[in-house]
C-alpha cells in the first residue's frame, strides 16, 4: 500500500479481517519504553487500562472487498506506537465507526471526555477493536460498531437504519471503516436523546455532541479521516 497518496476512501461492500496468532517485533523490542510510556500516562489519565486489543496488517483493498490479517497486543503497546508517531508503518489501526446521519442531513459526533486516551478528540463512535469483537476467527467490525454505538450514546439497534457498505478511509496508520446510520429524528432531536443519556451514566465516555451540517462545523478536533469522509458526503 507504499506510495498512496493518503487519505484515500474505498468504498467496499465486504470486510475480511482474519485474526491470526503474530508476535508483534516494536512491542517485543521496545517493551521496557512501552512500560515506562504507559506508567507517564497512566499518571496522567488514571482511568487508562492495559487490557488487550487487535491491530492490523497487510490491508488489502480488490473487488469490493476490504482484507487483512489482525493481531493481538496490549494497549500499552499500541498507544506508544500510536504517540510516537507510527514508527513501525507495517501494521495499522483499523476499526469501525457509525456515521449517525439525521433526518435534516446533520452528522452526529461525540467529543471524548478528559479521562479517555484520546481526550478532548472529536468523531464517530467508535473504538479500536478488541477480544470482544471476534467472531468465528475474524474481527466483527459491523458487531463492534453497534457496541461502540450503545455504550457511547444509548442508541440500540434498532432505532436506526445501517447501510450495507462502508466507506473505509485509508490514512496509511488507519483504516476507519464507516457505516452509514440513518435515524429517523432531527440532529437537535438525536442531541437531545443522546445528551440525557449521557446524564444518567457515571462516567460517560463523551464529553458532548457535536452536530457537523457542512464543512464550517469542522475543528482541529477533528481527525483527518473524518472530515475527509465528510467531506465527501457533504460533495455528493
Amino acid at each position: 500500500m507504499s506510495g498512496m497518496k493518503v487519505p484515500v476512501i474505498h468504498r467496499v461492500g465486504a470486510l475480511d479481517l482474519v485474526v491470526e496468532p503474530w508476535t508483534w517485533p516494536f512491542a517485543e523490542a521496545r517493551r521496557a519504553e512501552i512500560s515506562a510510556h504507559f506508567a507517564d500516562k497512566r499518571r496522567e489519565t488514571p482511568a487508562i487500562w492495559n487490557g488487550r486489543v487487535l491491530l492490523g496488517r497487510n490491508p488489502e483493498f480488490s473487488g469490493g472487498r476490504f482484507s487483512a490479517s489482525y493481531f493481538e497486543t496490549d494497549f500499552a503497546s499500541f498507544l506508544a506506537w500510536r504517540d510516537w508517531g507510527f514508527p513501525d508503518p507495517s501494521v495499522f489501526n483499523g476499526f469501525g465507526m457509525g456515521a449517525l446521519r439525521c433526518t435534516d442531513g446533520a452528522f452526529v459526533l461525540g467529543e471524548m471526555g478528559p479521562h479517555t486516551a484520546n481526550a478532548g478528540r472529536i468523531y464517530f463512535p467508535s473504538g479500536t477493536p478488541d477480544l470482544d469483537d471476534i467472531r468465528d476467527g475474524r474481527v466483527d467490525i459491523p458487531g463492534s460498531v453497534t457496541r461502540e454505538l450503545e455504550e457511547e450514546t444509548g442508541l440500540a439497534a434498532g432505532e436506526y437504519e445501517s447501510d450495507p457498505h462502508w466507506y473505509c478511509v485509508y490514512t496509511g496508520p488507519a483504516v476507519a471503516m464507516i457505516r452509514m446510520l440513518r435515524v429517523n429524528m432531527s440532529g437537535e432531536a438525536v442531541r437531545e436523546r443522546i445528551e440525557a443519556d449521557l446524564a444518567a451514566q457515571r462516567q460517560p465516555e463523551l464529553s458532548a455532541i457535536h452536530l457537523v451540517r457542512g464543512t464550517r462545523d469542522f475543528t482541529p478536533a477533528m481527525p483527518r479521516f473524518v472530515t475527509v469522509f465528510l467531506e465527501a458526503q457533504f460533495a455528493t
